[in-house]
């Protein structure tokens, strides 16, 4: 995700990059009309000192300098400026020039006079200088205000959306609990007083839908929980029943395991409605939790002739919350044996990650970044197989609730590895259950 910019910085300089466009574009436009104006006004002082010289010498021929050969005219200089023209200056047109002789910018008016031509030279540049210096100024004023623009946008964008920022900090107060409702007095601008309003109404409204959902899941809990413990009160009294046999009570524990199983699930299942910090966090037998989630499973392994392995140390054991593992653990065993028709599923630990591998039919490569959606299902390869989609949409939210990543791989026809991070509680010692 690209990194989020304030909305006070981007009124800050929307404002400032505004106002600097406007300072510099008014900086060029004066240094434009400027060195215009400066032309025009060279141009004039020219052709005015011109016009006065050369009345000057038809009045009075005495006053006329002296033939240059080199250049077939007559060289005058304005002021005390004293700059041999160049041979190349006898080519140029009547009229004024500017030229570089040695490095200086001179300008050379040039007229014709009798049968020769007049050559007179102009040094403007210490007038050029002062105005090269105001120029500089000017541009360096602009810098300055453009800085100052920044600045004062900064601090006028604070303003315009202090109560914005205001808002923000009522609703992180809200959801600590500091209240129960923003305060629409503290506001002025009509906007955010109809947003506060509006956020209150949803805020009101969300709060009494979770206050209902509690209450539902707490009378769900209960109803729940009363026939479960009444299978299990039933199991136990049975199991001191000296007439039942063998089969019979193999019968009641595989019942006994299915209600604490369930027990487990209820569990898991409310601390996601209810969306509660994860809690009862503690070491967990990884071995005899995926023998838990193998149980309900056996008979369906057993006709379709998968083997089952578990290349894990029977006393790894790592810290999860022991209802929220078996739910994980049975909605992934599940799905590996539902489509899964022969070969085996394989549970592995290494590195921290439980990876659980089958030879199953596999996950089409674009229904892979989908698995985890609520009510989606694979397409063609998985057609005609049970479930409603929503099982790996819990164990993605109950991953999530916990900390603990999760990774699919898949290849169509050959099978799907599920990769689940979940972290030790204590050391691997070197003896391995294979089954």
């Amino acid at each position: 995700m690209p990194p989020r910019r304030s909305l006070r910085f981007k009124v800050a300089l929307v404002f400032s990059a505004l106002t600097i466009l406007l300072l510099m574009a008014q900086a060029l436009g004066v240094k434009a009309l400027a060195e215009a104006q400066e032309e025009r006004l060279i141009t004039a002082l020219i052709a005015d000192d011109m016009a006065s010289v050369l009345k000057s010498w038809r009045s009075d021929p005495m006053l006329v300098p002296p033939l240059d050969p080199r250049l077939d005219g007559h060289v005058s200089t304005g002021g005390r400026v004293s700059v041999p023209l160049p041979a190349s200056v006898r080519d140029l047109r009547d009229g004024t020039h500017e030229i570089i002789v040695n490095g200086r910018e001179i300008h050379v008016a040039i007229a014709p006079f009798s049968d020769a031509r007049v050559y007179r030279v102009y040094d403007f540049s210490a007038y050029e200088q002062r105005f090269r210096q105001v120029i500089d100024a000017l541009m360096f004023g602009t810098g300055v205000f453009a800085l100052l623009a920044f600045w004062l946008a900064f601090g006028l964008s604070g303003l315009l959306v202090r109560q914005v920022a205001g808002l923000a900090r009522q609703v992180k107060a809200l959801r600590l609990g500091a209240s129960s409702a923003l305060d629409a007095g503290t506001y002025d601008e009509v906007e955010v007083v109809e947003l506060v309003d509006a956020f209150n109404d949803y805020h009101g409204r969300m709060a009494q839908m979770m206050e209902r959902e509690k209450e539902f899941t707490g009378n769900v809990s209960h109803e729940l929980r009363t026939p479960l413990t009444a299978i299990k009160t039933s199991c136990e009294l049975l199991d001191h029943d000296a007439s039942i046999n063998a089969k019979s009570r193999a019968r009641l524990r595989q019942i006994d395991r299915a209600a604490d199983t369930m027990i487990d699930l209820v569990n898991a299942l409310l601390l996601l409605a209810r969306e509660e910090s994860p809690a009862d966090v503690g070491p967990v037998r990884l071995v005899s939790a995926i023998e838990d989630a193998l149980d309900p499973v056996t008979d369906k392994l057993r006709a379709k002739g998968i083997q089952t392995r578990i290349d894990i140390n029977r006393g790894l054991h790592v810290d999860a919350n022991r209802s929220a593992l078996a739910l994980v653990l049975s909605n992934l065993v599940d799905n590996a044996v539902r489509y899964t028709d022969s070969g085996h599923v394989s549970f592995a630990y290494a590195d921290g990650w439980l990876r659980i591998e089958d030879t199953g039919r596999g996950i089409p490569p674009e229904s892979l970044p989908r698995v985890f959606e609520r009510f989606y299902r694979a397409g063609p390869a998985r057609a005609g197989a049970q479930g409603f989609g929503i099982g790996l949409a819990i164990v993605k939210k109950i991953c999530d609730s916990y900390g603990w990543s999760i990774q699919l791989d898949s290849e169509l026809g050959k099978g799907t590895r599920v990769s689940l991070r979940l972290p030790p509680a204590n050391r691997i010692s070197a003896d391995f259950t294979k089954t």
